[in-house]
């Protein structure tokens, strides 16, 4: 069994290579960067069919009738299929709130809701026949903002609603609202020396994966379907997919296919029940994949916010109190919006401390696009109000804008408005420290280039629209609060299935789980985590489906935290499992079985002192030890609904920006510098994909900054620019130099000591930017994207 002799002792060389702390490549890196990675769009079945959505043409109307029949009659269509076609009681899904039709009924409530379905053997077939539906619409009034959802007599978004938050606000076309007072704030107000106010406006912004909408449905002899689809929580999409199918859940299996990108548009279904229903009606296999139009009519999208801020200040530069009320437009349907809610007023103060507070967020229901989950959640939008409102005090104050953050950063031990107390590091102060003291980028650097000059580095690029007359150098600060998990009471928990056993005379480990990858890299880490808690070097991750418990889904920052605290306690299980079947098998060999702290270590059994005891593949021989668990964070609590007062978060995360920017005064064109990153991680796992998810966050803030925006028309509720030529994304061509600095202050509280890094960077990064413009042009901007006219005043 080759535990004979001397034992030796395990040295670096034989150590397991590729566990946590180390900058392990992903598997699928170069399938992504070589374009031979199997996308959902990607899927092919035999024989199958393509289903295509029609769509309504106007944001509210009455439907007085629907004629299928030219759709019907055209040839190579197999099915056509409108709500009297759905098969069960159940007819709407939804996150929370079960409000959203599968198909519309009755009326429309959104440009671009789905009114029909049509399966053919070519989607050019599916396409025309679709066009051939016809619908006659009455027009009804739109609900647009908030003056025109709870004037006197408006119309109503959803008539006779029965949800549980109907009974705490003001008017039903308010999905959910959340006051979080604390201290005095009126009382405070007389103490303040100075007073600053602003309104702010943030504007909708999308989440612009690469990867469209898709899946392929396939109907099984059981009467069941498998559907194999790119989404954020499998689990999620199965407990709304299989009512609405008439189906137990059990008869719907789900398997993730490859997703190219999410940052929350994929957490509510878009085309999976449509597929089923096709497939299951047709008895065919059906594909469904959106072009970019469709995609922007088939996911939500960040919500758009009005926010009034009041901060005061005393003359030495110390907060005394703020007010803010924030109004996030939620569109046609709930979608995520009443936790969006929770989180833009339970973080709307920011990382600073501040006693005295009265706070009001709620979120509308409109006939605009509904919005519901993008990173940060929530808290971007109120970030990017109190940290112009931060400028505007330290301005008023005449301080240093980081000093006067600095002095009043919240640390570890704060309480928040909430009551909830700060109890991991919170380094804001360093972080912005940290972040002033990096190098600047040479200013004008065209002008040192000479003839070899490039108009890249020059406000407009390769427009070429100036040589670098009026332009004006920048550079603004911002840090940002975001929690991380789900929260508010929520049974957030991982499952993870491990396996270990003896291949080709090696140990391997199976590591299984639902967590949905969406770019994230979670598959590399959960590898990590199985090579450092079971020491072997061979790790397979399977794929993800509804097979194994749920993971929950890929968003808050929870993955790495929970699914990977999941896989972690699963190993931990099985490496017990394993030493005691070393124990019982061996024992006798060796004292140390009995009395020594023991380990798995490259491959062999080992005491903590690098004693090797045994192989693993000698303590195993042809068993498996095969263990699924649950794990679970801490728990949380719902805000008290009229004073906001609760432990509702279970972990903070920090990151701070500083923004260098060239802004052409006359011509109102941006160029953004550089955007340096300082930020918190808590530990990294793997170092260089935490610096790849810090750079893509900040990406994602600049871009709502200076570009981003969905415009919906106020009067007619349409969306103006479903398309990448009109809605305009960062290309690597506007994209700056982005230095980053990792700070690694361990949470005890979590696995390995994390935090939740993936949607800090979006929070700063915005209001950094445009603080940086402001500096530059003396403006206020109030409102995000800036765009050339605001610059200009033309």
């Amino acid at each position: 069994m080759g535990v004979t002799g001397s034992p030796t002792n395990i040295n670096q060389g034989t150590r397991t290579k590729g566990g946590i702390g180390e900058s392990t490549l992903r598997p699928d890196g170069i399938l992504k960067v070589t374009g031979e990675f199997a996308y959902s769009s990607d899927m092919w079945h035999e024989d199958m069919l393509w289903g295509h959505t029609l769509r309504s043409t106007v944001a509210h109307a009455e439907i007085v009738s629907i004629d299928v029949s030219e759709a019907l009659a055209t040839s190579g269509v197999y099915a056509v299929l409108t709500y009297d076609d759905l098969p069960a009681a159940m007819k709407n899904y939804g996150l929370e709130i079960q409000d959203t039709p599968v198909l519309a009924h009755g009326r429309v409530r959104h440009h671009g809701e789905p009114v029909a379905l049509v399966a053919a053997d070519h989607p050019e077939t599916a396409r025309r026949a679709a066009a051939k539906i016809r619908i006659d619409y009455r027009e009804l009034p739109v609900v647009t903002d908030e003056a025109s959802a709870t004037a006197p007599g408006a119309p109503l978004i959803h008539e006779g609603r029965d949800d549980h938050h109907i009974g705490h606000v003001p008017h039903p076309n308010i999905v959910h609202r959340q006051p979080i007072v604390r201290g005095d704030a009126e009382a405070a107000e007389a103490r303040a020396d100075v007073i600053v106010k602003g309104d702010y406006y943030f504007g909708m912004q999308d989440q612009a994966f690469l990867g469209p909408e898709s899946g392929l449905a396939v109907p099984s002899e059981d009467g069941g379907v498998d559907l194999y689809v790119a989404t954020q929580w499998l689990h999620s999409d199965l407990r709304q997919i299989a009512p609405v199918l008439g189906l137990p859940e059990d008869k719907v299996r789900m398997t993730l296919s490859g997703v190219g990108g999410a940052f929350g548009g994929r957490e509510d279904l878009s085309m999976q029940i449509h597929a089923c229903l096709l497939a299951l009606r047709t008895g065919k296999p059906v594909k469904i994949v959106y072009n970019r139009f469709e995609s922007f009519f088939g996911h939500v999208h960040r919500h758009p916010a009005r926010l009034h801020y009041e901060h005061g200040a005393t003359r030495d530069g110390k907060l005394t109190h703020m007010k803010c009320r924030i109004v996030l437009d939620g569109g046609a349907y709930a979608s995520a919006s009443p936790a969006v809610v929770g989180n833009a007023s339970s973080l709307a103060v920011g990382p600073y401390v501040i006693e005295d507070v009265d706070i009001e967020a709620m979120a509308l229901y409109t006939n605009n696009p509904p919005c519901g989950a993008m990173r940060g959640f929530g808290a971007v939008q109120a970030c990017f109000a109190y940290e112009a409102q931060m400028d505007k005090l330290a301005a008023e104050l005449d301080m240093d804008p980081v000093e006067f953050r600095q002095l009043n950063a919240m640390e570890q031990g704060t309480l928040l408005p909430t009551g909830q107390q700060v109890d991991s590091p919170a380094p804001v102060a360093e972080l912005l420290r940290r972040v002033k003291a990096m190098p600047m980028p040479p200013e004008r650097q065209w002008e040192s280039a000479g003839e070899h000059a490039d108009v890249r580095a020059l406000p407009g690029g390769l427009s070429n629209t100036t040589h670098g007359e009026g332009v004006v150098r920048g550079v603004g600060y911002a840090v940002g609060l975001k929690n991380v998990g789900f929260s508010e009471g929520f049974d957030d928990y991982s499952t993870a299935r491990v396996r270990m056993e003896v291949i080709g005379g090696e140990p391997v480990a199976t590591v299984h789980t639902a967590m949905a990858e969406v770019g994230q890299g979670g598959v590399t880490v959960h590898a990590q985590i199985a090579r450092t808690e079971l020491g072997v070097s061979q790790v397979t991750i399977h794929p993800a489906d509804t097979q194994v418990g749920s993971a929950g889904s890929t968003s808050a920052s929870r993955q790495t935290y929970v699914t990977g605290g999941a896989v972690k306690n699963s190993c931990e299980a099985v490496r017990e499992q394993v030493l005691e079947m070393g124990r019982r098998k061996l024992g006798t060999y060796h004292p140390a079985w009995a009395t020594a702290e023991l380990l798995l270590e490259g491959g062999k059994v080992v005491t903590d002192g690098g004693e090797v005891l045994a192989d693993i593949a000698d303590v195993l021989e042809d068993e498996a030890v095969d263990i699924e668990l649950e794990w679970r964070h801490r728990p949380t609590e719902a805000f008290d609904l009229r004073t906001g007062q609760g432990n509702g978060h279970v972990q903070y995360s920090f990151a701070a920006h500083r923004a260098v920017v060239e802004v052409d005064t006359e011509l109102g064109l941006v160029k953004v510098i550089e955007l340096a990153c300082a930020q918190d991680v808590g530990k990294a796992l793997n170092p260089l994909s935490v610096v790849g998810q810090i750079q893509g966050g900040t990406i994602q803030g600049m871009g709502i900054a200076v570009m981003e925006e969905i415009i919906v028309d106020p009067v007619t509720a349409k969306v103006r620019n479903p398309s990448f030529t009109d809605y305009l994304l960062p290309t690597i061509l506007d994209t700056p130099t982005i230095p980053v600095d990792v700070l690694e202050l361990a949470d005890d509280h979590a696995p390995y000591g994390l935090r939740g890094i993936g949607e800090a960077p979006t929070l700063s990064s915005t209001p950094a930017v445009l603080a940086a413009i402001r500096n530059a042009t003396g403006l206020e901007l109030d409102r995000t994207p800036v765009r050339p006219e605001h610059l200009t005043g033309v």
